[in-house]
């Protein structure tokens, strides 16, 4: 079964604390989904048309279970405090 990837873009970051609060949130529920995370951060360098731009991510073991974890109850309630703190590209990808 092949793993699956949530991969996350930040275009903007508007509230820096009510990202800080949903990260406090998500990271633990996350884990416990089986995530793990293998890139933070913005990139060491970009090409082509990339951008600057924070960028995350996090391996499962299945799109099943990255799925499951986004749809979880402890990861939505997360979402709610993320709110409108940034503006983000979120996808799950399943991994070749």
């Amino acid at each position: 079964m092949a793993k699956a990837y949530w991969i996350a873009c930040y275009r903007s970051i508007s509230n820096p604390e009510a990202l800080a609060a949903y990260a406090k949130l998500a990271g633990p529920v996350i884990q416990a989904g089986g995530g793990k995370f293998l890139v933070r951060g913005t990139p060491a360098k970009t090409y082509e048309a990339g951008l600057n731009q924070r960028t995350v991510v996090i391996e499962f073991e299945s799109v099943a279970k990255a799925i499951a974890t986004h749809d979880s109850e402890g990861y939505q309630a997360a979402l709610k405090v993320f709110g409108n703190a940034a503006e983000r590209d979120l996808r799950i990808v399943e991994g070749a």
